[in-house]
């Protein structure tokens, strides 16, 4: 038997009957050698109560010396703890506050018990948080919520752990929030300045220092920019208020309310009036939009445009919720579960230890993932290809699906010689005396899938290629008309050689 008791907040009239009963029966055990009594730390105001008690235990405080990382101390106490009650005594248990509140040695504790058969009881005191917000006098009314987080966590931000389980990270703002560890200067910075990502740096905030002790406790209200310049040690808690919605930065869930609010019946009659489809054009534009902002290099523009094609993808999920096809959330969900199963070298225990390993694994479970698919069942390989795209990007996707099944020239040197056939097979056809525009429209296009194959060949993507080859063009022929303009000329008035000889001259500066 594991018995696991809270020593509560600190004061000894804060120790429930039943603690200081199963306290006091642990170390009788202990004196007669048929049991032990262990406590997390002796770093706790009551512990000079059970010391004055006479009574006999054993503290991991040598661990804490020991280990590099809360983590790894954590995980020796409970193996320690799990030891001893292998060993057939009964083995107490005593920890701060209430064992099932901010207890990670408690939740390993009793993991491990329950998978070696080895049975539990709890013994509980008041928590720290009943102490705290007693001391910085917060009222929690019905409806009212508080959120309780370690200040180790502040600085994570939301995500996947290594796992694939989700992890929290940046605080609910509209809720009351309870800090604990704030046990030094160190700890009270990184708080601080996680916290000011959200709010305010004069945002009044409580500090209170050993909670429910008489005579000890300490309760200090500063501007959080202050929070580092205050003392602090081990039984330091802070209480941040909600921010009124006034002064919340807008985040995702407030756009995806605005957008429902748009959508309302009393919303706005343009975005009621769209679809599907006749917002088509304007996903197209968005992501072209991204594509400008990227090759300028402007991540003011970027972040902006990106925010309109967040919009886009709102807009869209809004769209199908109201009539019950899918939500927001299914969206997010689903690219986060695909992203977790695509990535088994990170969430799993397949290694990758380079990027192409990484795409032939992600080749692989989307061929796993299509096999058992039965409502979007593919009966040719080049089924899925999106007809929306780009017809540079299209046909290099194409290529790449039906190179995997063989399709493919032997060397390049026969993909040179097939650009030199088709660009003789347009020349043709444009020399014929009775020239046939359909014809040479087909050529043309096979002489430009033919490049496509080069650029393959290549390793190249030829919608860079001729993006790039776009920005040079377009860089020169704004030179030329600099140029016209400082000789106050007008270029229709200029000869092709007089433009040739500037366009020169933009390619001699490097444009």
């Amino acid at each position: 038997m594991i018995t696991l008791i809270g020593l509560g907040p600190g004061d000894p009239d804060g120790l429930s009957r039943g603690a200081e009963s199963a306290l006091r029966e642990a170390s009788e055990r202990c004196e007669a050698k048929s049991g032990i009594l262990l406590l997390r730390t002796a770093r706790h105001p009551v512990v000079d109560t059970l010391r004055s008690w006479g009574l006999e235990f054993q503290t991991f405080d040598e661990v804490y010396e020991a280990g590099t990382s809360l983590a790894e101390v954590y995980s020796e106490i409970a193996n320690q703890v799990i030891g001893r009650a292998g060993d057939g005594f009964p083995v107490a248990y005593a920890v701060p506050g209430h064992p099932l509140i901010a207890e990670e040695t408690v939740r390993l504790i009793q993991v491990q018990a329950a998978s070696k058969g080895i049975p539990t009881r709890l013994v509980t005191s008041g928590s720290f948080i009943e102490a705290v917000l007693t001391a910085a006098g917060v009222t929690l009314g019905v409806g009212d919520g508080l959120a309780v987080r370690d200040a180790l966590t502040l600085h994570e931000r939301d995500g996947v752990d290594s796992d694939g389980s989700m992890i929290g990270g940046r605080p609910d703002v509209s809720l009351g929030l309870l800090i604990f560890h704030i046990h030094d200067r160190d700890s009270a910075s990184q708080a601080k300045l996680a916290l000011m990502r959200d709010y305010p740096d004069d945002w009044e905030i409580t500090i209170v220092r050993s909670a429910g002790v008489v005579g000890q406790e300490t309760v200090v209200r500063v501007p959080l920019f202050r929070l580092d310049r205050e003392a602090s040690d081990h039984l330091t808690s802070v209480y941040v208020p909600p921010l009124p919605p006034a002064l919340r930065r807008p985040g995702f869930a407030e756009l995806v309310g605005l957008m429902a609010r748009l959508r309302a019946p009393d919303g706005c009659p343009w975005d009621r009036e769209q679809d599907h489809k006749s917002l088509r054009r304007f996903f197209i534009e968005e992501t072209y939009e991204v594509v400008e902002a990227i090759d300028a290099d402007d991540p003011e523009l970027l972040c902006e445009e990106l925010g309109d094609v967040l919009l886009q993808v709102v807009f869209h999920a809004q769209l199908a919720a109201e009539t019950g096809l899918f939500s927001v959330d299914d969206v997010a969900a689903h690219i986060v579960e695909k992203l977790v199963r695509r990535h088994p070298h990170v969430f799993g225990t397949v290694e990758a230890t380079n990027s192409a390993e990484v795409l032939r694994n992600w080749e692989r479970i989307k061929k796993e993932e299509k096999a058992d698919s039965v409502t979007r069942r593919r009966d040719s390989i080049l089924d899925g290809v999106p007809g929306g795209m780009p017809a540079l990007m299209q046909a290099m996707e194409i290529s790449k699906r039906v190179v995997k099944v063989g399709f493919e020239w032997g060397n390049f040197q026969d993909v040179l010689a097939k650009l030199d056939e088709e660009t003789a097979e347009l020349k043709a056809e444009i020399a014929a005396e009775t020239a046939n525009r359909d014809a040479i429209f087909a050529e043309l296009g096979d002489l430009l899938f033919t490049l496509v194959q080069v650029a393959r060949w290549q390793k190249m993507d030829p919608e860079e290629a001729l993006r790039g080859m776009l920005a040079r063009f377009s860089a020169r022929f704004r030179h030329i008309e600099r140029r016209a303009a400082e000789q106050q000329r007008h270029l229709p008035e200029m000869t092709l050689a007089e433009m040739d000889a500037l366009w020169d001259e933009a390619k001699g500066i490097g444009l």
